[in-house]
């Protein structure tokens, strides 16, 4: 196959053992239909046809004195039909911006927002498109397209930080690793039998009106010693606030001459991202890195888990943010 958007090119003789070798005007690779011209046209032909066809299911199933709820309706279209249009996207998003191939997207989605709002067929797409709370699918093949392309080679999402995983090539060798866990809390008799550590880190995590940060708290054996704040961007999670915060807390116990540590934390997840040698997320990563070079330079460091809102009298959290007990 010549692959070319040439109008005129010189069609290449080839031959081998004297039998001729025709030429196709497209081939199927891994579910992408490549045509020789990459207008990707048949290919979003096959994959409109074959959403139609969940749809037509669908259509038989809901009878007109009965059907699905919208919202089974609007899961069929999340996981079944769209995934199938979206497959790929990367490659031939190009295509969704010519009209024949929004044509072909139009009726397949046209069907879905009209049983999602339940309107009449008379009804413009674009108005059941806003009354579903659908996305045009050329909009949103581009948006599948963008993010695939900035998780794969740029790191930054419109000046933001992509958060990636750390490679395996880049992770301490299998023979280097440290077995490392975690302690609950439950009680208070649990808290003074493990309270011990010369210096005691507090890390919390908290996601309020959209603004993300977390604390941290050093406390020596009688009080608060030293406070932190951290900003996380709007977008982070809870849980990447609280691993930022473990990570930090690793980050002082390399700093601090004292010989035994603390970190307490409400945050399972984290810790078991922390304590588990296979995750690869990077706050994690650099977490345990850090800890293998304080336990080289003879510093032990334990740690701890706390059930949130536990009311347990000597973990109150950081009073700086967010407020409230462990």
């Amino acid at each position: 196959m010549v692959v070319t958007r040439k109008l005129k090119y010189d069609v290449p003789s080839l031959s081998m053992g004297g039998v001729a070798i025709g030429m196709s005007e497209e081939i199927k690779i891994l579910g992408l239909t490549v045509d020789h011209k990459l207008t990707f046209n048949t290919h979003v032909a096959n994959v409109c046809k074959k959403a139609i066809n969940i749809y037509k299911q669908l259509a038989r199933a809901a009878k007109v004195s009965w059907g699905l709820h919208p919202e089974v309706i609007r899961s069929i279209y999340t996981a079944a039909v769209e995934p199938v249009i979206l497959y790929a996207a990367s490659a031939w998003a190009p295509a969704a911006k010519k009209v024949g191939v929004q044509k072909l997207l139009n009726s397949v989605q046209r069907g879905f927002a009209q049983k999602l709002c339940g309107a009449y067929r008379t009804v413009s797409l674009h108005s059941a498109l806003v009354l579903a709370g659908l996305l045009p699918l050329d909009i949103r093949i581009q948006e599948a397209a963008a993010l695939y392309e900035k998780k794969k080679g740029v790191t930054s999402l419109a000046g933001r930080e992509v958060e990636r995983v750390v490679a395996f090539a880049d992770t301490p060798h299998p023979a280097k690793h440290t077995a490392m866990g975690f302690v609950s809390l439950v009680d208070q008799s649990h808290v003074e039998s493990h309270n011990s550590q010369d210096i005691r880190f507090f890390t919390d995590g908290s996601k309020i009106e959209g603004k993300v940060g977390a604390a941290l708290s050093l406390w020596d054996r009688e009080a608060e010693i030293k406070s932190s704040k951290l900003s996380l961007p709007s977008c982070c999670t809870v849980y990447q606030a609280e691993l930022l915060a473990i990570c930090v807390a690793t980050r002082q116990i390399l700093r601090r001459r004292e010989g035994t540590f603390g970190i307490y934390s409400d945050s399972k997840a984290a810790l078991q991202t922390v304590t588990n040698q296979s995750a690869l997320h990077a706050l994690a990563v650099e977490a345990r890195a850090n800890l293998n070079v304080a336990l080289s330079q003879g510093k032990n460091t334990s740690l701890f888990w706390i059930k949130a809102h536990a009311g347990l009298e000597e973990m109150s959290a950081p009073t700086t943010w967010p407020r409230k007990r462990l």
